[in-house]
């Protein structure tokens, strides 16, 4: 990617009603979570469990919390030596400081509660919406572009993306063109969509579909983490702490995933069946 100094397709604004701001973050966020409750309902609906009834309300529980786990995670693991004097700007979401970890952790762990007080078999159900969790992860990088934030370290060259002059990226390196990385996360976080819904189509063991998504999107974040410009110091010289959390969570998911699939005594899932081909020749016959 070219940098063209002559415009930006970087918009913070959509529009104004009045002076009040319309922020693109906040309505592509909004839509994230929207779209991932949707697919969250179709998963559920396909299942045949009857837990569709319940995903309109985990939705509005679990992305509240996601949001403001976001928030509380990157304020207090990445920016509590400017928080703690400024906390007057604690819900400026808008500045830049949402962390992804922070508000899956949160969101997931509301998810559970609520399915347990529901009595759903939990398991079960985090591997029925783990596909729909990484759509709105997807979708919320959109939201990092177009604030500007979750930005890219300089490409050291002409290649790259360049951000307005208002963006927490251009305050950070001016005009340099940065690595895409929230950009290919989001295409990335696809991806793994897309191989969670190949992975649910084939046999597995209670969980290992949320495992896998865990595990797949923790490689994908430690990787990106090498390009990104936002967070660079550095735990012991060697990892930042989104790469010490992915670390974390991908051990952890790993050892479940192996141990799920080796147990002999796991309760398989099995892929729904294929409706039945429609056949015209019996409806003449049962008319006659």
């Amino acid at each position: 990617m070219r940098p063209h100094r002559k415009g930006h397709f970087v918009h913070q604004y959509l529009f104004y009603i009045g002076d009040f701001p319309i922020r693109a973050y906040g309505v592509v966020i909004s839509l994230s979570i929207f779209l991932a409750t949707g697919v969250a309902y179709y998963l559920a609906k396909a299942d045949g469990r009857g837990y569709e009834k319940y995903i309109t309300d985990i939705g509005i529980y679990c992305g509240i919390a996601g949001l403001l786990g976001a928030r509380l995670w990157d304020v207090f693991f990445f920016d509590w030596d400017y928080y703690q004097h400024h906390l007057t700007e604690l819900l400026n979401v808008w500045q830049g400081g949402m962390a992804i970890q922070g508000g899956v952790f949160l969101g997931v762990l509301v998810g559970i509660l609520y399915s347990r007080k529901q009595g759903l078999d939990t398991i079960h159900f985090l591997d029925v919406v783990a596909p729909a969790i990484v759509l709105g992860q997807a979708l919320g990088r959109c939201a990092n572009l177009l604030n500007g934030d979750a930005f890219g370290a300089p490409t050291g060259g002409d290649f790259g993306i360049l951000y307005p002059a208002a963006t927490l990226a251009y305050h950070t390196y001016g005009a340099q063109p940065l690595w895409p990385a929230e950009v290919w996360e989001g295409q990335l976080d696809i991806v793994i969509f897309a191989l969670l819904l190949l992975f649910r189509a084939r046999s597995h063991a209670r969980g290992q579909c949320f495992a896998l998504y865990i595990m797949l999107y923790s490689l994908v974040r430690f990787a990106l983490e090498y390009l990104r410009g936002d967070y660079t110091e550095k735990y012991f010289g060697l990892f930042t702490s989104a790469q010490t959390g992915s670390l974390a969570f991908g051990a952890i998911a790993l050892v479940f995933f192996l141990w799920l699939g080796l147990r002999k005594s796991h309760e398989m899932v099995k892929c729904p069946s294929p409706p039945q081909k429609y056949d015209h020749r019996k409806k003449g016959r049962d008319e006659k």
